[in-house]
């Protein structure tokens, strides 16, 4: 384990869904922290004002939660954006964090990164390894194109980033939106309103056969945290649950946890998106000597209560 006794952590984007939770470890662990997102008045698609927070603060680690992203919808009609912002984003924290040498930068990269044609568990040393699938094209290259800037900054600086891969996550405070919404979070919505309002039938995008891996958010933080701690690599490491579940199996389960009695419609005009995206998670186990908490009925229990009890706040 690491030795490190951090001074200073910035958490890019603290102000989402992933960086709340991460900000709220770090408070809890009494670690000095700072976290900053575009609603802060920080952009960090400029370099110059990056570099100046850096050079004032003197952050020793980084946790980067900072991302445009959404579900398949919104990657479909904004793929300029998601390039755009997330590639400089991600570049100019980097490199403002190596200039400011900041001893560590946890990196967290989607599993849309990994090539379409793999059917079975996504095992790291099979990154590179094909095309990514049409529905994350953009938004995989860009995150994609972080882990070569770290291991490009790791030859030639000894810069120690953790490049961290991990699950569609979801829980208490996700986008509850069509556009925005993964599918778990877009399924909470319309099985919760169908029920308020004595809907027939939920419509459900695409065939539901495609096999998602899903994380508890709240798992996910915790992830993050331990990777603060863990010898430095900068091989990826698979941060997960090790398993799916097909996206009808899913809108059934979410359909018995909110007590819904209509039919599940399957519209299959709708994309499917890639058709299996889980990952083998045993080289975490090994590294981190833990594995994620929460179980997938727990976690939509928990997410279904907070949407519930929040219908006015129910996006950040």
């Amino acid at each position: 384990m690491s030795n490190l006794n951090y001074k200073k952590i910035f958490v890019p984007g603290g102000n989402g869904f992933l960086g709340k939770r991460v900000a709220k470890k770090l408070k809890e662990k009494n670690i000095d922290f700072l976290s900053f997102s575009l609603r802060d008045g920080f952009d960090f698609r400029n370099f110059e004002q990056t570099q100046k927070l850096f050079e004032k603060e003197k952050f020793d680690g980084v946790i980067n939660c900072a991302a445009f992203v959404g579900g398949i919808k919104f990657g479909y009609e904004k793929p300029g954006e998601i390039f755009y912002n997330n590639i400089l984003m991600a570049t100019n924290l980097m490199e403002a964090a190596r200039l400011a040498k900041v001893e560590r930068f946890i990196n967290p990269i989607s599993n849309c990164v990994y090539p379409a044609r793999l059917t079975d568990d996504f095992k790291e040393e099979e990154l590179w390894t094909g095309d990514l699938h049409e529905s994350v094209r953009v938004y995989g290259f860009a995150r994609k194109a972080s882990l070569i800037q770290s291991w490009a900054y790791h030859q030639q600086h000894g810069f120690k980033t953790l490049n961290l891969i991990l699950p569609n996550m979801y829980g208490a405070g996700d986008h509850f939106e069509e556009i925005r919404s993964h599918a778990l979070g877009a399924l909470i919505m319309k099985f919760v309103e169908a029920k308020k309002k004595s809907k027939p039938e939920v419509i459900v995008w695409g065939s539901g056969k495609p096999v998602r891996e899903w994380l508890y958010v709240d798992d996910g933080a915790e992830a993050l945290m331990r990777a603060l701690e863990i010898e430095p690599t900068i091989e990826p490491i698979n941060i997960g649950v090790g398993k799916g579940i097909s996206i009808l199996e899913l809108a059934e389960l979410i359909k018995e946890v909110v007590a819904y009695k209509g039919k599940i419609v399957l519209d299959k005009s709708k994309p499917d998106g890639a058709l299996h995206k889980t990952m083998d998670s045993s080289k975490m186990k090994k590294i981190f000597n833990w594995q994620p908490e929460i179980s997938l009925k727990e976690g939509i229990e928990k997410t279904v209560k907070w949407y519930i009890n929040n219908p006015n706040n129910t996006k950040i």
